[in-house]
C-alpha cells in the first residue's frame, strides 16, 4: 500500500474514533442536564425580590457560601458566573443568575423570581415598566461580516 493511502486510512480511523467518544460523551452530559434541570424545577419557588446589583465575577469574589465553592469542580471555579446582589425579605444574597436572562434582570427593581436554591431561573417585573437595554453597539467586525453576508445572500436584506 502507497503511504498516502495509508496516511488517509489511519486518519479517517482517528476522526471516527474521536465523534464516536465525543457522541458518547455528549450524551451523558445531556442525561446529566436533564437530571440537573428535573431537580431545578422541583425545587423552585417564587420569590418578591429588590435587586440591588449585577456583575460576571468569580466564584470567590461572589461572596457565596463556602459549601457551594467547595462543592464546584475545580475547572469551574476561576469562570466568570452571572451573579446578582438582592434584597429577599430582610437579607441581602448573592445569587447566581442563569445565563439567557442575565441581561434582562432590572438593575434597582423589584422583581418576582423564581428561585431553585441559589440559582435563579426566571424574572418577572413587579412594580414599574420593563427598562429594555439598548442594544449594544457592534463591532467592526461584526458589521463587515453581517455586511458580506448580506452581499452573499446569506442574510435578508435590511
Amino acid at each position: 500500500m502507497s503511504t498516502p493511502i495509508l496516511i488517509m486510512i489511519i486518519v479517517l480511523a482517528v476522526t471516527t474514533i474521536a465523534l464516536v467518544v465525543l457522541y458518547i460523551l455528549g450524551k451523558k452530559a445531556q442525561k446529566k442536564q436533564d437530571a440537573q434541570k428535573e431537580q431545578i424545577d422541583a425545587m423552585k419557588q417564587t420569590v418578591s425580590m429588590l435587586i440591588i446589583d449585577k456583575k460576571r465575577m468569580k466564584l470567590k469574589q461572589a461572596g457565596l457560601p463556602q459549601a457551594v465553592i467547595d462543592s464546584t469542580p475545580k475547572l469551574m471555579r476561576g469562570a466568570k458566573l452571572p451573579i446578582v446582589k438582592a434584597k429577599v425579605g430582610p437579607q441581602i444574597l448573592s445569587l447566581v443568575c442563569e445565563e439567557k436572562i442575565f441581561d434582562s434582570v432590572p438593575v434597582k427593581k423589584e422583581v418576582k423570581a423564581v428561585v431553585s436554591g441559589i440559582y435563579i431561573t426566571e424574572v418577572r417585573g413587579l412594580h414599574g415598566k420593563n427598562v429594555i437595554q439598548p442594544a449594544k453597539k457592534k463591532g467592526f467586525f461584526k458589521r463587515m461580516t453581517d455586511k458580506l453576508q448580506e452581499k452573499g445572500g446569506a442574510k435578508p436584506l435590511k
